[in-house]
């Protein structure tokens, strides 16, 4: 078995939560490809990939002009 990094996953209530954004913002930003794509966990379950999610957030706020401080794991990691 091969040492791979974990991937975390947010389920829908996480990505609400995360972003601050309603749930209807969310599928129509899916719609227009101007948000993370969706990974099927099994047929009826659907998350996002938290490294994607926070790429996104980085991006969103990079666009407007904010500087967003390294997360407190890269500060160690570094």
């Amino acid at each position: 078995m091969r040492n791979l990094p974990p991937i975390s996953i947010y389920r829908l209530p996480a990505v609400l939560e995360v972003t601050g954004l309603s749930k209807a913002t969310i599928y129509r930003l899916l719609e227009r490809g101007e948000f993370p794509p969706r990974v099927k966990l099994s047929p009826r379950c659907v998350g996002w990939r938290v490294a994607d999610v926070d790429a996104w957030l980085d991006e969103r706020a990079a666009a407007s002009g904010v500087t967003v401080p390294p997360a407190p794991e890269a500060r160690a990691a570094g």
